[in-house]
């Protein structure tokens, strides 16, 4: 993970994305835990006491049941795409507010954390980079932590938490804190995954800028720099207003969370400040490129214009001369004279000459 540093100072060293154990991702993966037997939108229920899971995978009605009875422990409940019946059916047991559990079910919310109670509601936008389309892909992950329980409701492909689940077992030191660990791991597996968008992002950028400026303005790289631009403000839109929440659960002088966590979310906080300056600086690094292109593009039709032109003056020499003496009219210069065609032949291919000289001179031609 980015946060490895902050992990190892309190003697937690997770890995980034260990493999996630057969028995775990199996179920995850699929829609539903091995031999659980739930709908495929639940994806995993599990019950925590003392930094440890009891045993593995639980049916909902059990982890409910768990979550109101537990102590020193607490229920996680996954939920994927799930439908209003299931999310209210949980948000009713744990007394969730209804505005909040339709957000769940209905999506499409900016980056937010409400407090109701003891009970904290995250809106975590998730952001995945297709590669061969160049398209980011954006989701989204609703979090309700309270003191005995956890539900997760995660739309979209984007950051699976799968392999948060599995971090957070293989190590009880941190799952033993409670719920504001999970809420913790699972900003920091989001953030995470804006840095690897931002990779993704950055290659493309450096790809349409080198061929902006090394073709000679040949290529007209318009369409692709409005793309990339358009994707880049779709994630800026994704990412920029989770900082406000992500200071809240950081700050000091709330007691939204666990104190024990705090110095984790001011970890995931610096990383996304940073990835909040890069997107706008890729955002600007766009802008650049693209008025460079369009200047381009502004040069290139002027030089096609003086181009033309020059040549339209070239022709216009012979063009007059020859409608001249078209006209056939009796009494014309050299009409009778012998040498007189060959003298108006020269007169013409030296001015022609002479206008292709001074046009190549100034750079037209």
């Amino acid at each position: 993970m980015q946060s490895d540093g902050s992990k190892r100072r309190l003697g937690v060293p997770l890995a980034r994305h260990p493999a996630p154990s057969p028995s775990a991702s199996a179920g995850a993966q699929d829609g539903h835990p091995d031999g659980a037997g739930e709908p495929q939108s639940v994806v995993d229920c599990g019950v925590y006491e003392q930094g440890s899971r009891v045993g593995g995978p639980v049916a909902l009605d059990e982890a409910l049941a768990s979550a109101k009875d537990a102590r020193d422990g607490f229920a996680w409940i996954g939920l994927r795409d799930p439908g209003p019946g299931m999310v209210e059916q949980v948000g009713a047991f744990f007394d969730l507010p209804p505005l909040a559990v339709e957000d769940a079910v209905h999506a499409h919310q900016r980056p937010k954390l409400e407090v109701f109670g003891d009970t904290l509601f995250l809106v975590l936008k998730t952001a995945q980079y297709v590669d061969h389309s160049e398209n980011v892909v954006i989701g989204e992950i609703m979090v309700f932590a309270g003191p005995a329980f956890v539900v997760t409701v995660r739309h979209g492909k984007g950051s699976p938490l799968h392999g948060v689940r599995d971090e957070l077992e293989a190590h009880p030191e941190l799952l033993k804190v409670g719920p504001s660990a999970v809420l913790y791991a699972i900003v920091d597996r989001v953030v995470d995954d804006y840095g690897e968008v931002l990779e993704g992002l950055a290659l493309d950028v450096d790809e349409v800028e080198a061929d902006v400026f090394s073709s000679g303005g040949r290529t007209n790289a318009t369409e692709r720099i409005y793309r990339l631009k358009r994707e880049v403000l779709e994630f800026r839109r994704a990412i920029s207003p989770l900082t406000p929440p992500v200071e809240r659960l950081a700050s000091k002088r709330g007691e939204l969370v666990d104190p024990r966590t705090q110095e984790y979310f001011a970890d995931a906080l610096d990383h996304l400040l940073r990835d909040t300056e890069r997107v706008q600086a890729l955002d600007e690094l766009l802008t650049g490129v693209l008025q460079a292109n369009l200047a381009q593009v502004t040069v290139r039709d002027n030089q096609d214009v003086r181009r033309i032109s020059a040549w339209v003056a070239i022709v216009a020499v012979p063009t007059m001369v020859f409608g001249i003496y078209g006209m056939n009219f009796d009494t014309m210069p050299e009409l009778g004279w012998e040498l007189g065609y060959p003298l108006i032949m020269t007169v013409v291919l030296v001015l022609c000459t002479a206008l292709y000289l001074r046009f190549r001179r100034a750079g037209w031609l």
